[in-house]
């Protein structure tokens, strides 16, 4: 059994050299207390000043997201985001002592000896999605296991401390059981309503989605309300049943499918409709099927187009570029992404 309550990334704007002194400190500072040895920590240093440098002199400037993950193992994770030209030869760049000029000459080779885990995302014309993983513990304690790749991105709104949106995610022999929850506007408020949403499905043992919402509507009542949706996954029936009320944008994506789910009107612990009833999606065994969901901090209108080949990387990189191209930055952002197969 796993299961992931949430965990949010903290956001560093790089739109000048200046800001990347604050980034550098923050992540050293994270890393001192995650324990690591003084070698690994030094480490990271130079990881996270190549990062960095590479953005400013290359992109001229970007967003780097930082977090301390249990998923898919303790780690510290760092996620680059710019909207550059891209890397034209990624793989000679990939190579450790190459490096262009003006930077700090380690290269992206030597950040990805350095790095525990590393995957570069790159796209003429669009930009270039860096993300880097140092565990935390020794790998082999956390050997992979087949079942559902699971990643989820929330930020804050600038300039708050806590994320109105939250998540919960459950993982077992017997499927998956998601919940994401965007409490009305942001802040402190918001969290609590959001938080108090995620307590209630947690331990909420009713079957039907329509009654789970039904249970959180009344749970929320005395918070100042919030939208949500919940997913969950049979592994015995391969099938998704979703249900949700406001906002919660949810897509499924197969290789050559779309499809949108469409929640309730409504407000979980205000107003919500007196007949609530889920939704079902077959999972064809042995083709890939992603199921997105994104709080209203995201657009909506985004075209996987945009993203050649974008499945064979790790999902946190597909989490990345839906938030690179549509977070509104005026409000908490969240992406969360399950893959099945």
């Amino acid at each position: 059994m796993e299961e992931w309550v949430t965990g949010r990334h903290i956001s560093f704007n790089l739109d000048d050299r200046s800001y990347l002194a604050i980034l550098k400190r923050e992540v050293h500072r994270l890393s001192i207390q995650c324990g690591l040895t003084e070698k690994k920590v030094a480490e990271i240093d130079i990881v996270v000043a190549e990062i960095g440098s590479n953005i400013i002199k290359h992109a001229g400037g970007g967003e780097v997201l930082v977090m301390l993950t249990d998923n898919p193992q303790p780690a510290i994770e760092i996620i680059a985001i710019d909207s550059g030209p891209g890397i034209t030869d990624l793989a000679r760049m990939m190579q450790d002592g190459i490096s262009t000029s003006r930077t700090l000459g380690h290269g992206l080779g030597a950040v990805k000896r350095l790095s525990d885990f590393l995957q570069v995302y790159s796209v003429k014309g669009w930009g270039t999605i860096l993300l880097a993983r140092f565990f935390i513990k020794p790998a082999e304690q956390y050997p992979p296991k087949p079942g559902p790749e699971i990643r989820t991105l929330l930020v804050p709104k600038p300039g708050e401390k806590v994320c109105g949106d939250a998540f919960y995610v459950h993982a077992d022999r017997a499927g998956i059981r998601i919940f994401l929850g965007d409490g009305l506007g942001h802040g402190v408020e918001a969290n609590k309503a959001a938080a108090a949403a995620v307590n209630s499905f947690r331990y909420c043992m009713l079957s039907d989605l329509g009654e789970v919402l039904r249970q959180m509507h009344d749970d929320v009542k005395r918070t100042r309300g919030l939208v949500g949706t919940i997913a969950v996954y049979s592994n015995k029936a391969q099938t998704w049943k979703i249900c949700g009320v406001g906002n919660i944008h949810t897509r499924m994506l197969t290789a050559s499918t779309s499809r949108t789910h469409l929640p309730y009107n409504g407000i979980i612990g205000h107003n919500i409709p007196r007949t609530i009833n889920e939704q079902e999606v077959v999972h064809e065994a042995g083709k890939e099927q992603v199921l997105i969901l994104c709080s209203d901090g995201i657009k909506t209108r985004w075209d996987m187009m945009k993203y050649p080949a974008i499945f064979r990387y790790d999902m946190s990189v597909l989490a990345a570029a839906i938030y690179k191209d549509n977070a509104r930055k005026t409000d908490d952002m969240s992406v969360v992404i399950v893959k099945v197969k």
